[in-house]
C-alpha cells in the first residue's frame, strides 16, 4: 500500500464544506503506512498468550496431535470464515466495530456494542496477565530467586524443594486430592513445589476457601506492575495506528526471537524428544468427547481475536483496495503454524521433566495455562545452566507476548468510541486524552484481580466473558446477518470492489450454513456445561458470571428493540453512502434461484447498469 497512492471513497463523493469527505477542523481518520505495520500489529495481536501456553496446554488435556483434528476443522469451518468477514468489514465500510454494524445493517447495531463490552473484558484480562511476567521480572534479580526457596513467609509445611542435588518433581504428578471444584479454584497436595506456592501464595495470595468474591487484601506491588503496564500501552498507542505501526516492528519480531531461541534450548534438553513424541501421537479417543470440540472452537476464536471488533477496527485502517482476503488467508497460516510451532516448545520442557523424574510425560499434572508457564515451564528453565539469563528472556518473552495483544484491544476500543463521535473526538490532542481515559479504566477494573479474589475473577472473566459462549453467540449471529440479512452475495460484490476478484466461494457456503450451524451446536454444549459449572459458585460469583455471560447478549436484543421502534421500515438497509458496485443484483442468490431481492437502482441509472452486467458479445 503506497501512502501516496490515490484510495478511492467507499463512503460516496466528497460534500460541499468539507475537506476530503469529512467536516473542516477533523483530523483524518488515518491509514496503515504500509502493509508490512498492518501484517504484524495483526500477528502480533494474534500470537500471543493464547497461542504459546493456551493451544499447548489443550493438546496437553485433549490428547496430543488428536486435539488437531477439532482444532483444524473449526479453524477452516469457522475460523477463516469469520476472521475474513470482520477484516473485510472494516476496510469496507473505514469504521470501528459500532458504526461498521450500523451502516451494514442498523437493527444489529448491538453486534458492535456487544464487541466492545468483550473488548473492555480483554482489556481488563489482558493487563492483569501483563502484570504477572513484570513482577516476576523484578523478583528475578534477587539471589536466589524467591520461588526456588521454602524459606519464605509465604511458603507452608507441605513446601518440598530440590534434594540430594537432584530436583524432587513429585509435586507434578498425579498424586494430589481434589475438591469437587476446578483443580485451580481449590487443591491440596501431598508436597507442592516453591514455584507452586511463590505463585499461589506470593503472586495470587491465594487464601480464599470458596468462589466468594470477597475481595480481601491488595497486592500492592503487583498493583504497581498494572500501573507499570497500563503506562507502557499508553505510550505505544497514544498517537493511533501510525505509531503503534512502529513500534509493532520490535513488540512483534522479539517474542519471535525469544521463543525460537527457546525452542532450540528446549529441544537440546534430556527427555525433550519423548515430550515432542506424547505432542504428536494422537490418543483418537478423546475427540469422542464434547469437550474437546468446545475447547476447540473456544481456543480458535479467542487466539484468532475473533468477535471483539479488533479485526473490524483494525482492517479499517487498510485502504480500501486492499487485498484483504490474502491478508487473511497468510494471517491464519502464521498463527496456526505458531501454535504448532509453540507446541514443540512447550512439550519439549515437558519431556525434560518426565526424564528428570522418570516418569511418563501424561502423569505430570497440569490444571490451566497459567500453571504451566509460571510454575512447570519456570521451575524447568530455573533448573538450566545460566538459570538467570534463561529465566530473564522467558519472562521479557511472556510480557511481550501479552503486550502486542493488549495495544491492539485498546486501541479498537478507541477507535469504535471515536467513530461513534466522530466531531467531537476527532479533534486534536482529543485521542491522547481518550487512550489515557480507556487505560485509567481498565487499570481501576483490573484492580480487583490483584486481589485474593483476583483469581477467581480472573476466571470467570475468562471463562464467562473473553471467551467461550459469548464469541460462540456473536460469531453465530454475525454470520447469519451478513449472510442471509445483508446477503453474501452482495458482500461478496463489496469485497470484489475493493480487491478485483471474488474470493474463493466455499467461504460464502460458510457464511451461510456451516459457520451458524457449528457455532450453534457448540454454543447449546456450552451453556449446558456452563449452568454445570455455575454450581460450584456462590450466589455472588453466579451473579457476576450471568452479567459477564449476558451482557453483551442483552446489548444485542435491546439495541434491534430499539431500531424496530424508531425506524421498523429502515432497520435492514444498509447505509446509502456505503459503496454498492451493482445494487440492482440480487443480494443473495442459490442455485440459480433468487432468495433475496437487490436494491432498486437509482432513477435513470438502471439501464445503464444492466447493460454493464451484460457479457460483451450481448446484442
Amino acid at each position: 500500500m503506497d501512502p501516496e497512492e490515490a484510495d478511492p471513497l467507499p463512503n460516496g463523493p466528497e460534500q460541499a464544506g468539507t475537506i476530503g469527505g469529512r467536516p473542516d477542523g477533523m483530523k483524518e481518520r488515518g491509514k496503515w503506512i504500509n502493509k508490512t505495520e498492518f501484517l504484524l500489529a495483526m500477528a502480533g495481536q494474534m500470537i500471543g498468550m493464547g497461542n504459546v501456553w493456551g493451544f499447548p496446554n489443550l493438546c496437553f488435556k485433549n490428547g496430543g496431535g488428536a486435539f488437531f483434528i477439532p482444532y483444524f476443522v473449526f479453524l477452516f469451518s469457522c475460523g477463516i470464515p469469520v476472521f475474513f468477514l470482520e477484516m473485510a468489514l472494516g476496510q469496507y465500510t473505514c469504521e470501528g466495530g459500532v458504526t461498521a454494524w450500523r451502516k451494514m445493517c442498523p437493527m444489529f447495531e448491538g453486534i458492535g456494542v456487544a464487541w466492545q463490552i468483550i473488548a473492555v473484558y480483554l482489556n481488563v484480562y489482558s493487563i492483569a496477565v501483563l502484570a504477572w511476567p513484570l513482577f516476576y521480572l523484578w523478583n528475578s534479580f534477587k539471589h536466589p530467586f524467591p520461588w526456588s526457596s521454602c524459606h519464605n513467609h509465604w511458603n507452608t509445611d507441605v513446601c518440598h524443594n530440590q534434594t540430594s542435588g537432584r530436583a524432587d518433581w513429585s509435586f507434578l504428578f498425579n498424586n494430589t486430592d481434589y475438591d469437587d471444584m476446578d483443580s485451580n479454584l481449590t487443591w491440596r497436595g501431598s508436597s507442592r513445589s516453591p514455584e507452586e506456592e511463590f505463585w499461589n501464595n506470593r503472586v495470587l495470595i491465594w487464601s480464599a476457601k470458596d468462589v466468594s468474591l470477597s475481595l480481601g487484601n491488595m497486592q500492592w506491588e503487583l498493583a504497581v506492575c498494572l500501573l507499570l503496564a497500563g503506562v507502557v500501552c499508553y505510550f505505544c498507542v497514544w498517537k493511533g495506528v501510525k505509531y503503534i505501526g512502529k513500534v509493532v516492528y520490535f513488540t512483534t519480531t522479539f517474542p519471535f526471537l525469544l521463543l525460537f531461541i527457546l525452542f532450540v534450548r528446549g529441544l537440546s534438553l534430556p527427555g525433550a524428544w519423548e515430550g515432542v513424541k506424547y505432542y504428536l501421537y494422537p490418543d483418537v479417543s478423546k475427540i469422542a468427547y464434547l469437550h474437546v470440540w468446545f475447547d476447540a472452537a473456544t481456543q480458535v476464536l479467542f487466539s484468532y481475536g475473533l468477535c471483539r471488533g479488533l479485526l473490524t477496527a483494525i482492517g479499517s485502517y487498510n485502504r480500501y483496495s486492499n487485498n484483504c482476503y490474502k491478508d487473511c488467508l497468510l494471517l491464519c497460516i502464521l498463527n496456526a503454524a505458531t501454535c504448532v510451532f509453540a507446541g514443540f516448545v512447550v512439550f519439549s520442557v515437558l519431556g525434560f521433566i518426565a526424564h528428570e523424574q522418570n516418569m511418563p510425560v501424561d502423569d505430570i499434572s497440569v490444571s490451566d495455562w497459567t500453571d504451566q508457564a509460571f510454575v512447570i515451564y519456570l521451575r524447568a528453565v530455573s533448573l538450566l545452566p545460566g538459570a538467570r539469563f534463561w529465566t530473564v528472556l522467558f519472562l521479557i518473552m511472556m510480557f511481550f507476548l501479552g503486550l502486542g495483544t493488549q495495544l491492539l484491544c485498546v486501541e479498537s476500543l478507541v477507535t469504535a468510541i471515536t467513530d461513534v463521535f466522530p466531531h467531537m473526538l476527532r479533534r486534536p490532542g482529543r485521542h491522547e486524552i481518550l487512550v489515557l481515559v480507556t487505560g485509567v479504566a481498565c487499570f481501576l477494573l483490573a484492580l480487583p484481580l490483584v486481589t485474593e479474589a483476583g483469581s477467581e475473577i480472573f476466571h470467570l472473566i475468562e471463562v464467562f466473558g473473553a471467551s467461550g459462549m459469548n464469541p460462540l453467540f456473536i460469531a453465530c449471529l454475525e454470520t447469519v446477518i451478513i449472510g442471509w440479512v445483508y446477503g453474501a452475495d452482495r458482500f461478496y460484490d463489496n469485497i470484489e470492489d475493493m480487491i478485483g476478484y471474488r474470493p474463493f466461494p466455499v467461504i460464502k457456503y460458510c457464511w451461510l450454513f456451516l459457520t451458524p450451524i457449528i457455532c450453534a451446536l457448540i454454543l447449546t454444549y456450552g451453556l449446558v456445561d456452563a449452568w454445570i459449572y455455575m454450581g460450584f459458585f456462590t450466589l455472588l460469583g453466579q451473579a457476576f458470571a450471568s452479567l459477564l455471560a449476558l451482557g453483551p447478549v442483552v446489548c444485542i436484543i435491546v439495541l434491534a428493540l430499539v431500531a424496530l421502534c424508531e425506524k421498523p421500515d429502515g432497520v435492514i438497509t444498509p447505509s446509502r453512502d456505503l459503496r454498492q458496485a451493482c445494487p440492482s443484483k440480487p443480494r443473495l442468490a442459490l442455485c440459480g434461484r433468487v432468495i433475496t431481492a437487490g436494491q432498486k437502482p437509482a432513477h435513470g441509472k438502471a439501464k445503464e447498469e444492466q447493460l454493464a452486467m451484460e457479457p460483451a458479445g450481448a446484442v
